[in-house]
């Protein structure tokens, strides 16, 4: 298969995460980069061995370039995705798709009408352990599922180097929900299917910085099962799973390379062997296939607009006060 030839809007940490496992697939090469500091995108092409160019539409008007990978502040994913689609690009964007259901629906709109690849890059779920703790719920290994747990947490909030664009609220509404809750989310719908109604609270415990320091989030899925989910940027890194079902329960923990389960009639739990993956890489190689051969990534819009929409009830909830029902979410898609 020709490699697929890419750009990457975005250079800081993530964009350089991309463009390493895209090159690491052998399927892509990430041709060119742009960033709005003339500096950083001219540091970044030399070391990465790519060209820089001076502005997006430069970049989009590129006919070498087929597809772009998007690693930039969460409030821009969907103008961009609009610009790439219409500039005919294959769009890959880090989680989350958009911070709104509209926003997030227009994305999935132009891509569709343009008739390229929109793929959104919740990795979580393909890590070893929840792809194993999927099969098991599908084969019925874990009886009922009943309930799901997860904190998935670190202390980025307190490093020099975060980005001014995280410290700010609007970019990063309900403190670490859109750097790690959002995972947990799409992680959780890879599990139990569509949520129905969603409670959380969210709020500055310390003041650390002008975002929420903790956020706590109940779900109820439509399918059956409940869920709890924690997150924050100020504690040490923490992301574990569990998978509650009436046969056994399940651990998923350091990154989803271990997995723990626990019969019904087990007093302990006990350790699964799993083989390694590098998620990211795995999701680049999806992402050029796509592009190159057709089909629907794994996580696509539908996907990406699921979590949007529980973003937006976390939200109101936290505001409000009581609970969210998502049909009222999906309601605004029209």
């Amino acid at each position: 298969m020709e490699k697929v030839r890419l750009g990457v809007v975005g250079v800081g940490w993530f964009g350089t995460e991309l463009t390493h496992a895209a090159r690491k697939t052998g399927l892509a090469d990430v041709v060119a980069c742009f960033a709005r500091s003339d500096e950083r995108r001219r540091a970044f092409a030399e070391e990465h061995e790519c060209r820089a160019v001076d502005s997006l539409d430069a970049l989009l008007e590129d006919p070498a370039i087929e597809g772009v990978l998007v690693a930039t502040p969460h409030s821009t994913h969907g103008p961009i995705i609009e610009r790439a689609a219409s500039a005919g690009k294959h769009v890959f964007v880090e989680k989350p798709l958009a911070l709104t259901v509209r926003s997030a629906v227009r994305a999935i709109e132009v891509t569709e009408a343009a008739g390229v690849t929109l793929q959104v890059g919740h990795n979580v779920r393909r890590r070893p352990a929840n792809r194993r703790i999927k099969a098991m719920l599908d084969a019925g290994e874990l009886g009922t599922l009943l309930a799901l747990q997860g904190f998935y947490g670190s202390a980025f909030g307190f490093s020099p180097a975060l980005p001014p664009w995280r410290r700010d609220p609007a970019e990063s509404p309900a403190g670490g929900m859109t750097a790690f809750g959002v995972h947990t989310v799409d992680t959780f719908n890879y599990f139990a299917g569509r949520a129905r109604r969603v409670s959380a609270f969210s709020k500055q415990v310390a003041g650390f910085l002008p975002i929420d320091d903790a956020t706590a989030v109940m779900i109820e899925y439509e399918s059956g099962p409940v869920a709890l989910l924690g997150t924050s940027y100020f504690v040490p890194y923490t992301d574990v799973l569990t998978v509650y079902g009436s046969g056994g329960s399940a651990w998923s923990e350091a990154d989803g390379t271990r997995l723990s389960l626990q019969g019904r009639d087990d007093e302990t739990r006990h350790g699964q062997e799993l083989e390694p993956l590098d998620t990211v890489v795995d999701e680049m190689a999806e992402f050029a296939r796509c592009v190159r051969q057709g089909g629907r990534p794994e996580t696509g819009g539908p996907e990406g607009l699921e979590v949007a929409a529980v973003m937006e009830a976390v939200l109101e909830s936290g505001a409000s006060g009581r609970s969210v029902e998502l049909s009222e979410r999906r309601a605004q898609r029209g």
